[in-house]
């Protein structure tokens, strides 16, 4: 039997959660929590096999909570049920010492897999984050004049204004939208109009 421990501060959500893992004959909840000190508590008194945690919490957030389970019971499995599919948010949970990330967006369904997976010693991340892993790895590879004009094509520029703002030609921006497309692989216009506008915010420093 896998024991688990549920910390979610949405009572829809944990009711979710509930339903989709009640049917599971290898799966029981022993443990819920709506912050995160209350999540510690429970995993110190009970000992689950596998924690579901939301990141953003009362108290305690999920991270934090994370890497104090890890460092106590490093035998235990922790899974992300998060509605964060940053890469910032996915690398923080890897790093604190997650086996799992999934997304709220996603079936809740996916955890009863998530949960199995990680409890025989896998990694289990759901595939909206592992496209968004690649996407971030891509971008790193963008010129500092390509992050420009990316988030500029964000902002809902068009080639003549941001050709006049950095001072350089139309053509130029044109060579630089194409490497863009080739190096984040984008196909068309729209695609890259939607890439920039979900980045920009990520390159409002430069």
């Amino acid at each position: 039997m896998i024991t688990v421990v549920i910390a979610e501060d949405h009572q829809a959500m944990l009711d979710g959660i509930r339903l989709s893992l009640k049917p599971e004959n290898d799966i029981r909840i022993i443990g819920e929590a709506k912050d995160g000190e209350m999540l510690l508590d429970l995993v110190r008194r009970t000992q689950p096999l596998v924690v579901v945690t939301d990141i953003r919490m009362p108290k305690c957030d999920g991270i934090a909570a994370t890497k104090i389970i890890k460092n106590e019971f490093p035998e235990i499995k922790v899974i992300a049920f998060s509605m964060f599919d940053q890469h910032i948010a996915v690398t923080q949970m890897k790093e604190a010492g997650a086996s799992g990330y999934i997304m709220k967006s996603s079936s809740v369904f996916l955890l009863q897999d998530a949960i199995r997976s990680v409890h025989v010693g896998n990694t289990y991340f759901d595939h909206a984050i592992i496209a968004n892993d690649a996407i971030a790895h891509n971008s790193a590879h963008l010129t500092t004049r390509e992050k420009q004009i990316l988030r500029m094509i964000g902002e809902g520029r068009t080639t003549e204004e941001i050709g006049t703002e950095l001072c350089i030609s139309s053509e130029t921006v044109g060579t630089h939208r194409k490497n863009i497309h080739k190096k984040m692989n984008l196909h068309g216009k729209s695609d890259l109009i939607r890439y920039a506008i979900e980045s920009k915010y990520d390159f409002y420093s430069l």
